[in-house]
């Protein structure tokens, strides 16, 4: 299993409120307009899982398999020829900064992960750092 790792990022805000956002795909949905429609399309939110197509891989769709309450959000792939896994790990340091950590885990070989390894770190990055910017405190699936 490659397993990208982000850099871990710090977020100011509570780990609750970073929690209750990231633990529900639909507040994502806030940040649909900051991601490139030439990078992912059909992007598609429900309350377990977050679809879209990416070319030339076709249709994604990543399904939310498990919640622990400030400190965990794991996301499973479907819709791919290869398992993918993505945890979002959350750590408190204070009451308004919580540290962020994106890992993917995926079976790949050796000439695939030649091809997507640079992107996919560089994807992790982009992510994370979106990840840093949204206002916690304000977001709320309605």
């Amino acid at each position: 299993m490659t397993e990208f790792v982000s850099e871990v990022k710090t977020i100011q805000h509570s780990d609750s409120d970073v929690f209750r956002v990231l633990s529900d795909p639909r507040n994502l949905q806030k940040i649909h307009d900051l991601i490139p429609d030439d990078k992912i399309q059909d992007l598609q939110f429900d309350g377990q899982s977050i679809s879209f197509r990416v070319d030339p891989i076709g249709p994604v769709c990543f399904r939310l398999t498990e919640r622990e309450p400030n400190r965990l959000v794991k996301f499973q792939s479907e819709r791919l020829p290869v398992e993918v896994y993505l945890w979002i790990q959350l750590t408190a340091t204070g009451e308004k900064e919580t540290r962020l950590r994106l890992t993917l885990r995926a079976e790949l070989n050796s000439f695939i992960l030649g091809m997507v390894e640079k992107p996919m770190k560089e994807m992790l990055e982009k992510v994370s750092e979106a990840l840093t910017r949204l206002p916690y405190d304000q977001i709320s699936f309605a």
